[in-house]
């Protein structure tokens, strides 16, 4: 079993964007995140823990300008929790192991699967791609993952 977690040597690998993101609970502006328009198949992993989070089979266009997904590839990696910012109130999405601020999920993704919407910056994900997933140590979640 692989061991996810939080550590200083991960956390200072981040870029500016990244750390913001993830360990100060930023968000990305609209539309500029590095997987918004991916439709590679393979899984996201959170950026500092490893852990994985969101697989490509369910990504979906949301047009609400952040990667969205319907579901966590392993729910008990996502912590959810009330969020009271900005005059709203919201559910915060964090990883469980890296405790990494990954963004919101919301209750108006597609009905037909499940009816959430998990807005996720691309700042606090790593992309693997699903022929270098077994390297990677993820062969575990190609189930998970589409044929191309």
């Amino acid at each position: 079993m692989a061991q996810y977690k939080k550590s200083e040597e991960a956390i200072a690998r981040l870029s500016p964007e990244q750390y913001r993101v993830t360990q100060q609970s930023g968000t990305e502006r609209p539309g500029t995140g590095e997987y918004l328009y991916n439709k590679q198949p393979g899984i996201y992993v959170d950026i500092v823990s490893g852990e994985p989070l969101f697989a490509s089979s369910d990504k979906y266009e949301s047009g609400c300008g952040w990667p969205s997904f319907t579901k966590p590839i392993e729910p008990a990696h996502v912590n959810e929790l009330t969020d009271t910012t900005h005059g709203m109130i919201r559910t915060e999405v964090r990883s469980a192991h890296g405790d990494s601020h990954l963004g919101h999920v919301f209750p108006d993704g597609p009905r037909d699967r499940g009816g959430l919407r998990y807005c996720i910056n691309s700042a606090a994900l790593r992309f693997i791609p699903r022929d270098d997933m077994e390297r990677e140590g993820y062969g575990a979640y190609l189930d998970q993952v589409e044929d191309i």
